[in-house]
């Protein structure tokens, strides 16, 4: 018996209450299906959704099920950047997981579709797909094309540093915020919503082909079609979202992010959905994952291609097929089918047919290495420990100049972003400084991005192969350079973050995966000197009371625990 009815016998308002919303005798008896969504008109990402929601509901119909839909809007990043809006980020992703929970339990579906695109929006859906565990699809919202000349929404930061140092003109700076966004859909560049996209579908809830789809093409609609059915066929034999998310599946996505190069916030976001399965995935996971798979997607910030790109080179499964030998093929996807079989069975020209023939010619080549011959031999993103980082943090060294793989720089200590940014643009850090930014964890400030000091650095010719950003905040997905998070723990549990100095010496060292503070006051000093050093600071160390102390960063700050650890709320 469908769970839907189940239900309809054990409370009897239900029945009564749903004809209240125009249901009839017929549709109580149907399969039930949630539609939920963060559709709502907040940013490009989630605006054009109930397009797609109503493609949906129009399908389910067809297929004589009756679906309801609900919605849980998300905020957007890139809005929140530059001022406190940004510590609500981290914390939506909870909020959303928590609401869906709330939509599905309350009432009570047989199976669900789950409509996301962004950075907090898409991976809150997962989380609370794995938490509800029904039987689920997710339908990726698709992405936007690049603007003119290629421009994409992460250059903006880029150009807004040069203005402010002078090196563009206002009509320069204001023509490229004009166009950086030309329709809806996420962002074109492996940012968060791009990379949360791409592991949606490599974890097997996603159809073969469902990520980055164009977001005004009517292939949205053709793969929401698709997608219903596919939830239907899942209810009928009876497969959840446990049965498709296990060790291996998540082992794959790990695998599909150190191809693209994806996102360092997917550390926070890989933990966060394993971890409602009970499967425990660690930051040495990913570095050991990240070790083994080649780097070969070509596409911005960390290449050249914008994302939407990768829709006309073959979507992720061109992607999954250049790494196929690593990969565990015998898992199983939202097709009712293994992984093995989708990508023996996907072919680009079938499954994207006529919406190929806008897509540029060129040899596609540009924008997904072969495996054979990949951009990186090793993947992209990897987990450093040491004094500084006792439990770890997270650089993408894809994004390093060479010269910065083995360093040793002078900290600049900071316990705000706001602070480091304004040192930043007035040329205060000079080459060889080691920016150090805490009190931006979780429980500091709810772990907000440094994204505009590090396209500072970034954009600034003179610091951006001599000068590191550590911090135990966290990254835009746009972030590219030198820039190293998640430090844990962080400064707000009295980590040793809370404790540098300026003059420190800190020693980054990618290959034998170290972040050490090796130095005092400009002056190298031995293991044991260091030791004694910290112990000394850490008893005359006062922790700052809690910046938020009511609402709903009250609530998080308080509960969270480390980046590395996915900055989940944890009850007990």
């Amino acid at each position: 018996m469908l769970y839907s009815q189940k239900v309809r016998k054990i409370a009897p308002e239900m029945d009564s209450l749903k004809r209240g919303m125009g249901w009839t005798t017929e549709d109580l008896e149907k399969m039930q299906v949630i539609v939920e969504s963060t559709y709502g008109k907040s940013h490009p990402g989630s605006v054009h959704l109930d397009v797609v929601v109503n493609e949906a509901m129009e399908e389910l119909t067809s297929l004589n099920i009756k679906a309801a839909d609900y919605y849980a809007t998300d905020i957007c990043d890139g809005q929140a950047q530059g001022h406190d809006g940004m510590n609500y980020s981290l914390v939506s992703r909870e909020i959303i997981a928590d609401m869906i929970e709330i939509h599905a339990n309350a009432t009570g579906f047989d199976g669900g579709l789950f409509v996301a695109s962004c950075d907090k929006g898409m991976p809150g859906n997962l989380v609370a797909m794995c938490r509800v565990n029904i039987p689920s699809v997710v339908i990726p919202g698709g992405i936007m094309n690049a603007g003119p000349n290629l421009l994409t929404l992460n250059q903006v930061g880029t150009y807004s540093a040069m203005h402010k140092r002078g090196e563009i003109t206002t009509a320069q700076y204001d023509f490229y915020k004009e166009n950086a966004c030309p329709s809806c859909g996420a962002c074109s560049f492996m940012g968060t919503a791009a990379t949360m996209q791409v592991l949606g579908e490599a974890l097997g809830l996603a159809l073969p082909g469902a990520a980055l789809l164009p977001s005004t093409s009517e292939i949205l609609k053709e793969y929401t079609r698709k997608a219903s059915r596919a939830v239907k066929n899942l209810v009928e034999k009876g497969i959840k979202v446990s049965d498709i998310v296990n060790r291996k599946s998540i082992e794959n996505a790990i695998m599909v992010h150190a191809a693209i190069g994806g996102s360092t916030n997917a550390l926070l976001h890989i933990p966060a959905i394993a971890k409602e399965l009970d499967i425990e995935i660690r930051p040495e996971d990913f570095d050991k994952i990240h070790r083994n798979i080649p780097f070969i997607l070509n596409v911005r910030p960390s290449g050249h291609w914008p994302a939407n790109y990768v829709f006309y080179a073959g979507g992720v499964p061109a992607i999954m097929n250049k790494i196929k030998k690593h990969l565990h093929l015998d898992v199983m996807t939202v097709t009712g089918k293994t992984l093995g079989e989708n990508l023996e069975e996907f072919n680009k020209e079938d499954a994207y047919g006529k919406y190929l023939n806008s897509a540029p010619k060129m040899d596609y080549k540009e924008v997904i290495y072969d495996a054979e011959s990949p951009i990186s031999e090793i993947g992209a993103v990897s987990v450093l420990k040491g004094n500084l980082a006792p439990e770890g943090c997270v650089v993408k060294h894809s994004s390093l100049p060479k010269g910065m793989r083995d360093i040793k720089l002078s900290a600049r200590a900071f316990d705000s972003e706001e602070e480091a940014f304004e040192a930043t643009i007035n040329g205060s850090i000079k080459p060889g400084d080691a920016i150090i930014i805490r009190y931006e964890g979780p429980r500091g400030s709810g772990m907000p991005e440094m994204f505009y000091t590090t396209e500072a650095i970034a954009s600034d010719e003179k610091l951006n192969s001599t000068v590191a950003l550590i911090t135990d905040g966290r990254f835009s997905g746009a972030t590219r350079g030198p820039a190293i998070g998640h430090v844990s723990p962080e400064a707000s549990n009295g980590g040793p973050i809370a404790l540098v100095k300026d003059g420190d010496i800190i020693h980054i060292d990618i290959e034998n995966r170290g972040i050490n503070i090796v130095g005092v006051n400009g002056q190298e000093k031995t293991k044991e000197e260091i030791e004694k050093i910290l112990k000394e600071r850490k008893e005359k160390w006062t922790p700052k009371p809690p910046k938020y102390t009511k609402g709903v960063l009250g609530m998080y700050t308080s509960l969270a625990t480390s980046g590395m650890e996915g900055g989940v709320i944890k009850i007990r």
